[in-house]
């Protein structure tokens, strides 16, 4: 019994026709989006169903989207992937990290696909939650870093399809990998491994400045990948008229 009240004062509960009533919509509205398992099981006592404010924030949830243009059948691939993501407590030991110097960023689903108009799709949220970006925690997500989202979400305002952005970020996370190693076995070996806390920041800033001087460089020479492309087929233009040309 006590339990029971305890757990009667901590979460509101909703009936069917309460809950849809909360959430602005239909009863009927309500029964579809169960059926097509857009909500999670309500408890049950005897013929009863009980909904919670989980269950309502899902709804208002759902609205966000719909609104946004997302079809039921999409909102229903992305409820899967969120079900099936890690936990915001698994990120910590998923990705080697404290919370030392990252701010994890709670968001809703709504306020995500506001960050990514357009962007949010099942394949993409997938690859965010197996790179370790994104976790759920109950009805929110939770990203690892305010400032991988920023820079994520301008990239995708410049153009950029978030798809390659996500792409990048694996690609930076090898080469960030064997940097840190790098440092970590300098330190270790000619220090101490007890330095390496006290000695990150010159890692850093030795990382920021080759990758400052290599943008510099490859600036300088005028080109990126594109122009080095555009180069050899010029080269092999060239070649081939040579090849081609008639002696005199």
């Amino acid at each position: 019994m006590a339990k029971e009240e305890t757990r009667a004062k901590t979460v509101r509960e909703y009936r069917t026709e309460e809950l849809a009533e909360a959430a602005g919509i239909p009863v009927r509205t309500l029964r579809f989006y169960r059926e097509r398992k857009l909500l999670p099981p309500p408890r049950r006592e005897g013929r009863i169903a009980w909904y919670d404010d989980h269950h309502l924030a899902r709804l208002r949830t759902i609205a966000a989207l719909l609104e946004r243009g997302h079809t039921l059948g999409g909102i229903a691939e992305l409820t899967a992937a969120f079900e099936s993501g890690r936990d915001v407590g698994q990120l910590g030991e998923l990705l080697g990290i404290g919370w030392s110097e990252e701010t994890p960023v709670r968001l809703t689903p709504e306020a995500l696909a506001d960050y990514f108009e357009g962007e949010v799709t099942p394949e993409n949220l997938a690859a965010s939650l197996d790179l370790g970006y994104l976790a759920v925690d109950g009805d929110a997500i939770v990203h690892v870093s305010r400032r991988l989202l920023d820079v994520s979400s301008a990239l995708v305002r410049e153009g950029v399809p978030l798809a390659a952005v996500l792409e990048t970020g694996r690609r930076v996370r090898e080469h960030a990998d064997a940097m840190a190693l790098l440092f970590t076995e300098l330190i270790s070996t000619h220090i101490s491994p007890d330095a390496l806390t006290r000695l990150r920041p010159l890692a850093k800033s030795v990382v920021e400045a080759e990758l400052t001087m290599a943008m510099d460089r490859l600036l300088a020479s005028g080109g990126g990948p594109a122009t080095a492309d555009t180069g050899t087929r010029a080269d092999s233009d060239s070649d081939s008229d040579s090849g081609q040309a008639p002696s005199s």
